[in-house]
């Protein structure tokens, strides 16, 4: 029995625990974490500030945890590809695939990402081990050490001219990650609006893995 006075503290529910990180994910993606608010978090999961704070306790635990689910979001797929033993050039057009497909379905995603980075680079390793389970290093000398296999092979058989493999994922990725970051100056400057963007992107993605392999070829 509960004594007069007393407060029933709530019964954790994985479906409410579920839907406030689902409206954290779209606020702080949306706003960025130093913009976000709680109680805005709280109207969007449609639930009061005081059950916010007894599943996330903080603004801190919440970002984070919506940082880790973001992490997974945008990374394993790709590392995944650039690290598997497809032939080079279906490697390239899968990142693109990818890349493009889930950054139109969150397009603040690499926004929030970058921006994140650039006030917390602590969290980088959380970024990966969040996504991969490994350290950035390890992470890098995957995918690295067997894209720098393809390329040497392929320089050999006279395919591609020589580039440094960190280089040829920086610009591949690059290329995929730039319009999206950059949203709004495209959109200004192109005259486009939410479909325009779109159709412009699926062009995008279609066109640009000739462009790129065009670009390797001696």
């Amino acid at each position: 029995m509960v004594k007069q006075g007393s407060q029933r503290r709530p019964v954790p529910d994985g479906d409410t625990e579920q839907r406030i990180l689902d409206a954290a994910h779209a606020v702080f993606v949306r706003t960025g974490t130093a913009g976000a608010r709680m109680q805005e978090i709280a109207k969007e999961a449609g639930v009061n500030s005081a059950l916010l704070h007894y599943y996330f306790r903080s603004k801190a635990r919440l970002s984070e945890a919506v940082f880790i689910r973001a992490a997974q979001q945008l990374l394993p797929a790709v590392i995944g590809v650039l690290a598997s033993d497809l032939p080079l050039e279906k490697k390239v057009a899968r990142v693109v695939e990818v890349e493009i497909d889930n950054l139109s379905a969150a397009p603040f995603l690499p926004g929030y990402i970058l921006s994140e980075l650039t006030h917390h680079p602590e969290r980088v390793r959380l970024l990966v081990g969040s996504a991969t389970g490994k350290r950035p290093e390890d992470v890098g000398g995957d995918v690295l050490g067997g894209i720098r296999r393809q390329i040497e092979a392929a320089v050999r058989a006279g395919k591609m001219r020589p580039i440094a493999p960190e280089q040829l994922v920086v610009n591949l990725l690059a290329l995929c990650v730039f319009p999206f970051a950059a949203r709004p100056l495209l959109m200004a400057m192109l005259s486009l609006d939410e479909r325009g963007f779109a159709r412009f992107m699926m062009r995008r993605r279609s066109e640009l893995p000739a462009f790129f392999l065009a670009a390797l070829r001696p």
